[in-house]
């Protein structure tokens, strides 16, 4: 029987998430071991090409090129998996969407008529149909662990789908935004980082994105309440995933 060929590929971004599959190291060689890691030119010479059974996909689509990639890509992938905040809703990139992008070209380069870029980042589904995703900033190693072996057996990944502010609760840490009036996006926030900020008594700054039906609109208010101005909360939501559509909501009401 041969075994399932992986793709691991990049766009717009810092390359964080794929360095969460090298460092797995004593679980590489045991992936290595069920799946065939054909294309990874972060980590490998000999790439393959496609198509492959699962393609890993970190990075926001920025530019022109990216588009027509990440449409072979789709067309090459049976599976095809968004890893990280990039590639599920745009990421740092995406604050450039409420600027002007010649702005924005004029303030970040300095030959910005050689700068071929869109004027919006977006997440890679924006694109293409996407089959799973795995959140985070970068993204948790378990987690990833976790959905490669549940595909080699078939069953639905036990992903955490709850809020940091569980996380928080389960590690018995205070709540910063109740006890210490710290602004925190751990009510809106999926969980997956081990509420990694609020165990040090900082706020979550939303780095793994929304969770599933969260009310940004509610933490909105409370930030209100706690006395911060409409543009600090504005900047609360606009931070690691700005694009990503609950925290433009949250934003929306004190633009």
């Amino acid at each position: 029987m041969s075994k399932p060929k992986v793709a691991i590929f990049k766009f717009s971004s810092c390359s964080g998430c794929q360095l969460v599959f090298l460092n797995c190291e004593e679980e590489l060689l045991d992936i290595a071991e069920v799946v065939d890691i054909a294309y990874f030119v972060e980590g490998k010479r000999d790439n393959k090409p496609g198509p492959y059974d699962i393609g890993f996909v970190e990075g926001a689509i920025s530019c022109p090129e990216e588009v027509s990639r990440i449409k072979e890509i789709r067309e090459q992938c049976q599976t095809l998996v968004a890893i990280g905040s990039c590639a599920i809703h745009g990421g740092l990139q995406a604050l450039k969407n409420w600027k002007s992008l010649e702005w924005v070209k004029r303030e970040v380069y300095p030959q910005p008529e050689l700068v071929s870029t869109l004027e919006w980042a977006q997440g890679i589904d924006d694109y293409v149909p996407v089959d799973a995703y795995l959140p985070g900033c970068p993204i948790d190693k378990g987690q990833l662990l976790e959905f490669i072996k549940s595909v080699l057996l078939g069953r639905t990944p036990n992903l955490r789908r709850h809020s940091v502010c569980m996380e928080c609760k389960m590690k018995e840490n205070v709540y910063v935004l109740v006890a210490g009036d710290v602004p925190c996006m751990g009510p809106v926030t999926v969980a997956g980082c081990g509420a990694l900020c609020p165990s040090y008594g900082r706020g979550c700054y939303g780095c793994f994105g929304p969770m599933d039906d969260p009310n940004p609109e509610f933490l909105a208010r409370i930030f209100e309440k706690k006395g911060l101005s409409n543009e600090d909360i504005v900047r609360q939501f606009r931070k690691i995933t700005p694009n990503a559509e609950a925290f433009r909501r949250g934003a929306g009401i004190y633009e």
